[in-house]
């Protein structure tokens, strides 16, 4: 099986990692509150993008699936940090749909698919989640 992600260790607290199917490049920088730059995304930072993009793909797979769409729908994301040790204790995700007239049949469709994603099954059920739907 090839894998997925190559990840280098460039030096002062940075990577850089490469998505081999792609090629796409992403560096990644310690947080200044933990002795890096802060001038990319730390591991962290991903860990709660990855929930936010998870939830936003597999509401994209189930609105399409039920014949409506969810472009454009926005979400915005705050990671939250708790020390001994230190972790991410809590990500808030706050997603906005520009389409204000969804039927309550669609919106249970959209829910459903957003705690369903696999970036939400697959983190530690002691992390907290607080997703507000903005329709």
């Amino acid at each position: 099986m090839e894998e997925t992600v190559s990840t280098t260790y460039l030096g002062e607290l940075r990577t850089e990692a490469i998505h081999v199917k792609s090629g796409n490049e992403l560096i990644t920088d310690a947080p200044i509150d933990n002795k890096g730059k802060g001038e990319a995304f730390s591991p962290t930072d991903l860990l709660a993008t990855s929930l936010g993009s998870c939830m936003l793909t597999i509401m994209g797979i189930s609105a399409m699936e039920h014949g409506f769409n969810i472009d454009g729908t926005r979400v915005k994301i705050w990671k939250i940090m708790e020390s001994n040790p230190r972790r991410v204790g809590e990500i808030k995700i706050e997603l906005t749909f520009p389409k204000k007239n969804y039927s309550e049949k669609e919106k249970k469709f959209i829910e459903k698919a957003a705690f369903t994603c696999p970036v939400n099954l697959s983190l530690h059920p002691d992390l907290k989640k607080t997703i507000t739907f903005n329709y």
